[in-house]
């Protein structure tokens, strides 16, 4: 991606922040200070409410080690039902529709000449976020727009929480269209009501964002 100084093109600016957010939301692996290198280089051609948002996030982590930050992500993110990044657990009441869901998210990779990764579910937001920065910015604009409502409960999940990835979310929130009073009521009733129960993945890029480990640090 050829960057100008600043990126003052909206789409050139969104695909930076895009690009930021995948990979402060990845999982803290031994790979995490390298990738907080890569942000602080994408911020260097930033500027705004998003610089500083995703400045704050970047920041946090590096005041943070790595294994302590491992087990802050796994409690945020695994944890905790309304935090979960995999955006069809929001939007299908059943296993089946899930899997209609994802399969979409899939279709629309393959549809712009890359695979799903093998490691990790389509509908995961950092995985959205990289396609979008960097495979089919208009694509992925629309799966992240389609799907801005469980974008928005997470973000409040995590302001909750006063967890430091609250800012990474409002970033990305940043390059979507605003919610409206019915996004806000849907949004709401997701919230109290909680996710589904089920749980349904497909075996699914080549991804820089690496998926989050089970065996522990």
């Amino acid at each position: 991606m050829r960057l100008r100084t600043r990126a003052r093109e909206p789409q050139l600016r969104d695909r930076l922040v895009w690009q930021a957010a995948s990979l402060l939301l990845a999982y803290p692996d031994e790979q995490r200070d390298a990738r907080l290198d890569t942000v602080e280089r994408l911020l260097a051609h930033l500027d705004g409410t998003v610089a500083e948002l995703l400045g704050r996030t970047t920041a946090a982590l590096r005041a943070t080690d790595v294994l302590t930050a491992a087990a802050e992500y796994v409690e945020t993110f695994d944890m905790r039902r309304r935090s979960t990044m995999y955006l069809t657990y929001w939007t299908a009441g059943d296993t089946r529709n899930r899997g209609r869901e994802m399969l979409a998210f899939a279709s629309a990779y393959r549809d712009a000449g890359v695979e799903p990764p093998k490691n990790e579910a389509p509908d995961h937001l950092p995985v959205v976020l990289e396609f979008a920065a960097t495979v089919d910015p208009e694509a992925g604009r629309r799966l992240l727009s389609e799907h801005r409502v469980p974008i928005d409960v997470l973000l409040r999940a995590l302001r909750d929480a006063h967890s430091p990835y609250e800012h990474v979310i409002a970033a990305v929130c940043e390059t979507l269209p605003p919610v409206t009073d019915q996004d806000v009521r849907r949004a709401h009733r997701l919230a109290q009501q909680g996710p589904p129960a089920e749980a349904v993945g497909l075996q699914p890029f080549t991804l820089t964002v690496p998926p989050k480990r089970t065996d522990g640090m």
